[in-house]
């Protein structure tokens, strides 16, 4: 075994836009391969055939479904972000609940300084929290 990769399926065309706003949020991190689809491939022309990007240090891979699932994502899975500061869990709270749906708003819930879970606006949950 080589290697465990979180995937990430986007419908609807987002996979980059996703991509592109979750590396502008978190420092250290970027897009580091696309592969699109060509005209008379599979998917529609422009869209993400596989792609992989990185958010601090953990790498993640991505596609745009040519295919209309009757599922998406889950908070089931989640991505858990440790922050170093309020200020910055604030900030990311902010932009990744915009267009999306708080889970848990952030508050103390007993087992860390400040913590919030969230849907964000293309279905992909998300944890954050700082640490006592």
């Amino acid at each position: 075994m080589e290697k465990v990769t979180p995937f990430l399926m986007f419908q609807d065309g987002k996979a980059e836009e996703a991509m592109n706003f979750y590396t502008s949020l978190i420092e250290d991190s970027a897009i580091t391969n696309i592969i699109r689809y060509g005209a008379n491939e599979n998917g529609d022309e422009g869209t993400v055939m596989q792609a992989t990007f990185t958010l601090k240090g953990q790498e993640f891979m991505c596609i745009d479904s040519n295919v209309n699932h009757q599922f998406s994502f889950t908070p089931s899975f989640s991505i858990f972000v440790t922050c170093n500061t309020e200020e910055e869990l604030d900030n990311v709270y902010q932009k990744l609940n915009e267009g999306g749906q708080a889970l848990m708003p952030l508050g103390d819930y007993g087992f860390s300084k400040k913590f919030g879970w969230i849907n964000d606006r293309y279905g992909v949950s998300w944890q954050l929290n700082l640490p006592n």
